[in-house]
């Protein structure tokens, strides 16, 4: 079914917002004020989901998509048909409504791009290409599991477009991830065939990372040096006493506490992380920090042994649902004098904001960063006190 609409607002997702004949539609490839015919392919009688197929009234802030993979289906560009400084423009919206919504917040938020961006490409140092019967490698259709032909990949460092592995045929396989990194490793898995490099070293603030296969870091060449650089700087606004006890919870490779543990002097700082690859490949890579110390936990099970325990300052870089309740609960019983909180979904940071605020924490700051162009996520850091 094909229905004309009128756009009216961004929503969190990558999507937007108009109204037919009293139900929502969440509409894909739209922009706001934009007057769009629509192909409904979801129905739920309460709300339907539809994509753009002929645009009647254009936004001055549209442009040609510039992935033809993209025009023809494929995910991972949601927003690549919007003027780049719009698209920061609505993820400020988004943002700002979550607050306002979830938080009873109101701040004026800005979405700021990676310092030295320009046009949002070459960026993406992780790829993932899902493979097909046929053989054919590359992204697939937004919400469905069919891939489509890239011809490019133009989010993708050169390094990863250069390799060619979405060109070639791969029947018999069913996903290849493709990593590259800051020093020039290039490794590639063929579904559990590790090729290209053993191990990724990543060099960040000076100091060197050496990851494992499978091991968590983030998808922009630039973000790590943008975000360590962020939350030092928070550390040093919130007035982090080297002194006292420090946390860094779902740390990771220990991006955060290597970093902090040698921006200041004598920090005493325990990372906490999950994943046995994240714990060794952060004990590899910090051998030389005696003020640093690994723990392999779920975070909330620690948090939980900690009730005793003074922190002055945890930093938190929980996955895209954000810390959830129970963590917050946990968190705020140990009851820490400062908390940073980097987060990649401004919906659950913004549940979590609440959470925090209504336990007597202050929000002395947020900023958010566009580390993911053309897509409507991005990252922000937001501090907080104790009242």
């Amino acid at each position: 079914m094909i229905i004309e609409l009128k756009i009216e607002k961004v929503a969190h997702g990558g999507i937007f917002i108009a109204r037919h004949e009293g139900k929502a539609v969440f509409v894909t490839g739209a922009i706001d004020g934009e007057v769009v015919k629509a192909e409904v392919y979801e129905d739920s009688g309460r709300y339907m989901r539809a994509r753009v197929v002929e645009v009647v009234e254009g936004s001055e802030h549209r442009r040609v998509h510039f992935w033809k993979a993209a025009r023809q289906g494929a995910g991972g560009a949601e927003f690549g048909h919007i003027n780049l400084s719009y698209q920061r423009e609505l993820k400020g919206k988004v943002l700002a409504e979550a607050l306002e919504r979830m938080a009873g917040i109101e701040l004026p938020t800005e979405v700021m791009p990676v310092p030295g961006e320009t046009d949002g490409l070459n960026y993406r140092t992780r790829v993932q290409l899902n493979v097909d019967a046929s053989g054919l490698a590359g992204p697939v259709m937004s919400r469905t599991n069919d891939v489509i032909f890239a011809k490019d990949l133009p989010l993708a460092v050169e390094e990863i477009e250069q390799l060619g592995l979405h060109l070639k045929n791969w029947s018999g396989v069913k996903k290849i991830s493709i990593s590259s990194s800051s020093v020039g490793d290039l490794q590639w898995m063929v579904d559990s065939k590790v090729n290209g490099s053993e191990k990724l070293l990543e060099r960040v603030a000076g100091r060197t990372f050496r990851l494992s296969t499978g091991g968590f870091w983030q998808v922009h060449k630039d973000a790590p040096e943008l975000l360590v650089a962020t939350v030092t700087q928070a550390a040093k606004d919130l007035g982090l006493d080297p002194s006292k006890k420090h946390l860094d919870l779902y740390a990771g490779a220990g991006l955060f506490s290597a970093t902090l543990s040698v921006a200041f002097d004598s920090l005493q700082i325990t990372a906490v992380e999950s994943s046995k690859i994240g714990v060794l490949d952060g004990e590899r890579s910090t051998k030389d920090l005696n003020n640093l110390k690994f723990v392999k936990s779920d975070v909330l099970r620690f948090l939980r042994t900690q009730t005793d325990v003074a922190y002055d300052t945890v930093v938190l870089d929980p996955p895209r649902s954000g810390a959830a309740s129970k963590v917050i609960d946990a968190l705020t019983a140990v009851g820490p004098k400062n908390i940073i909180y980097v987060a990649c979904d401004p919906v659950a940071l913004a549940r979590d904001l609440k959470q925090l605020i209504a336990a007597g924490y202050r929000l002395r700051g947020l900023k958010a960063f566009d580390i993911f162009p053309h897509t409507h996520h991005f990252e922000c850091v937001a501090t907080l006190s104790r009242s």
